[in-house]
Parts: structure tokens; sequence; C-alpha cells
């Protein structure tokens, strides 16, 4: 093979296998272009139980884009590039799109039906937990060691949310209250989402 057609093929390899970076990107923009209607759009834009009843049914998927302020919106796409660091090779650009909507799917019926006494909610971090939970659930089938740690640090976490409340200092770092109860949904979504594509994949290799 010549050069040019080598190196051809090198970029075309690379250009491939970084599509699913596309996702992480997009989620990136979206957040950046409601970061940008400032206080406004935040309130127009944040999940609000009574605005809901009112049938005001789109808070459900914009408010996991909107943000308290800048640090929180900061802290949450560094928390989505790390995300993409640790695991986004292990899955397709669908199959985090599937898992980006489980997700959320998961944080908005959890307030909703579960966690009813949340009158208003923003933020990624919701979503950040099942994405990380499901790419390191598919990592099992080609770094176990490495996707155990990931989903050991995960659970372990959660589970503290759950009976000590938020991490030290986190609180003082995003500028407002942490809602653990949003990370604990957004896991069962990523859940959920993992089995669904690992029970995908396992039927194909059977075929």
């Amino acid at each position: 093979m010549g050069l040019f057609n080598r190196g051809h093929s090198g970029l075309k390899d690379y250009v491939q296998g970084a599509t699913y970076w596309q996702v992480a990107i997009a989620l990136l923009l979206v957040c950046a272009m409601v970061a940008a209607f400032g206080d406004a759009g935040r309130e127009i834009l944040k999940y609000e139980r009574l605005a809901i009843e009112d049938g005001q049914y789109w808070r459900l998927v914009t408010a996991h884009f909107a943000h308290l302020g800048t640090t929180h919106l900061l802290l949450n796409m560094a928390g989505l590039v790390l995300v993409w660091l640790l695991v986004g090779r292990y899955m397709s650009r669908l199959q985090w799109s599937l898992t980006v909507i489980m997700s959320m799917v998961a944080v908005s019926a959890g307030f909703w039906f579960i966690d009813t006494y949340m009158l208003w909610y923003v933020g990624l971090s919701g979503v950040l937990h099942g994405l990380l939970l499901a790419g390191a659930i598919q990592g099992f089938r080609s770094q176990p060691s490495e996707s155990a740690v990931i989903c050991a640090v995960v659970i372990g976490k959660l589970a503290w949310e759950q009976f000590s409340g938020p991490l030290p200092g986190s609180e003082s770092v995003s500028g407002g209250e942490v809602v653990v109860n949003a990370h604990l949904f957004g896991a069962i979504g990523g859940l959920m989402a993992a089995a669904i594509l690992w029970r995908s994949v396992s039927d194909r290799r059977s075929i």
C-alpha cells in the first residue's frame, strides 16, 4: 500500500473510531446554548412540577440541559468529558443516544412518580451517572477489571448519597443543592439501557 493510501486509510479509521464523541459534543453544545439564555432561559426550561402539571411538558426534557450557573455548567461539562474519556469508546453513537434518552426519561419519571416532593430541578448530573454506569457495563466485554472498578465507584457513591447525603463539599462547589435522587434515577436508566444493549448484542452473536 502506498504512503498516500495508507495515510488516507488511517485518517478514515480515526474518524470512524471517534464518531462516539459526536454525542458528547452535541450534549455540550446544547448545554452551552441553553446557558447563553441566562436566568430567563433556566426559568423557562427547568423541571418545575407545577408548570408541568399545567401542560409545560417540554420541561421534562429541557431541565437536563439547564444549569444553576456557570460553575454548575462547567462541572457537568467536565464530568461529561471525563465519562467519555473513561468509557466513551465502548459504545457506538446510536447506543450512546439510546442511553442518553433512557437516562433522561428515568430521571424525569423518577421525580414525577416517586420523588413527588421535588418541585424543581436542573442539571445533567443525573444523566451523567446513567452514562457512566452503562458505559462501564459495556466495557466488561473488553476491559473487565477497569469496568469493575468504575462500577464499584459509581455504586459506592450512590450508596453514600442515599444514606449520608451529598459528598462533602459538592454543594459548595456546584453553587446549589445537590439532588442525589437524580443520580440514582439516572443510574437506573443507564442500567436499563445497558441491559437492553447487552441483550441485543448477545442475540446477534447467537444467530
